[in-house]
């Protein structure tokens, strides 16, 4: 029979924040996949776990995931922890358990803590609806095309950011985004967790005088629906019919989707597009 694939949440800080299910699953398991194994055996010494324990990060997450997928098909049970928080979150945990899908093993979640959502109910922002942006790409390209998209996202945000890398972080989304209302959490479930509930221009001034301390999640205010409409709704008055509806298919829509979408957009029927695009050839 083959094995399963455990992942395990573990504490963001707080050794408490574990759970029974997981300490009992990292006893029972053949075999702990972790991280970082330096960080994760201070854990295991904790809770005076001796399962033998092997290395499974974003430089060989696809040589040692193959591995890993033969072990569990020859029966072993594996457990799959990060340095902290859920695997598969922002971490190469995600490249795992693709491979397990595929190879048709079975994976279990047995959940945990969380730095994303901890940080999110901290916030004191809107929590119905939220985009998890994780941390924003190194490429310079990517990163502004990351904000761009982020500068009309109506949901709450969540990012995580280094310390030394959260000014410039800031700046870049007030500089995109425009002043927001901001929660910074820091030291989340530790001795000296803060929450700094504030905006973009006074967390800059801020953080630019106090320098920053241990990995922050961001937790910023979504884009005001009505003005985001208001805004779209000037530019569609700008453009004839038959712009609107070029903006559309240029996004990848046919020319019938594009109709509708443009009626919509306008609050007219897909007859009086058709008809305006005929007048225009």
């Amino acid at each position: 029979m083959q094995g399963s694939l455990y992942l395990c949440a573990t504490p963001i800080g707080n050794l408490e924040d574990i759970t029974f299910r997981v300490l009992r699953v990292l006893k029972e398991v053949d075999l702990i996949a972790a991280e970082d194994t330096r960080n994760s055996i201070r854990l295991l010494n904790h809770f005076e776990i001796h399962t033998p324990m092997t290395s499974y990060h974003e430089y060989n997450k696809f040589d040692k995931g193959r591995e890993l997928v033969e072990k569990l098909r020859e029966g072993k049970n594996i457990a799959l922890i990060t340095d902290a928080g859920m695997p598969g979150i922002s971490d190469p945990g995600e490249e795992l358990v693709k491979m397990c899908a595929e190879a048709g093993i079975t994976v279990t979640v047995l959940p945990g803590a969380c730095a994303c959502v901890t940080a999110l109910t901290l916030s004191g922002l809107g929590t119905r609806r939220f985009a998890f942006e994780a941390f924003l790409p190194s490429d310079k390209k990517e990163r502004k095309a990351v904000l761009e998209e982020l500068k009309e996202e109506t949901r709450t945000i969540v990012l995580y950011e280094a310390p030394h890398r959260l000014v410039r972080t800031l700046e870049e989304l007030l500089e995109t985004l425009g002043n927001r209302r901001l929660s910074v959490c820091r030291e989340l479930t530790k001795k000296y967790e803060t929450v700094f509930r504030t905006d973009l221009e006074q967390a800059i001034r801020h953080y630019t005088a106090e320098e920053p301390r241990g990995e922050c999640v961001l937790v910023l205010e979504g884009r005001d629906v009505k003005e985001l409409q208001q805004e779209k709704q000037a530019e569609w008055e700008k453009m004839t019919p038959a712009e609107h509806v070029e903006l559309y298919e240029k996004q990848g829509n046919s020319r019938k989707e594009a109709m509708r979408l443009a009626a919509r957009d306008r609050g007219v029927s897909r007859r009086d597009i058709y008809q305006a695009l005929l007048e225009t050839e």
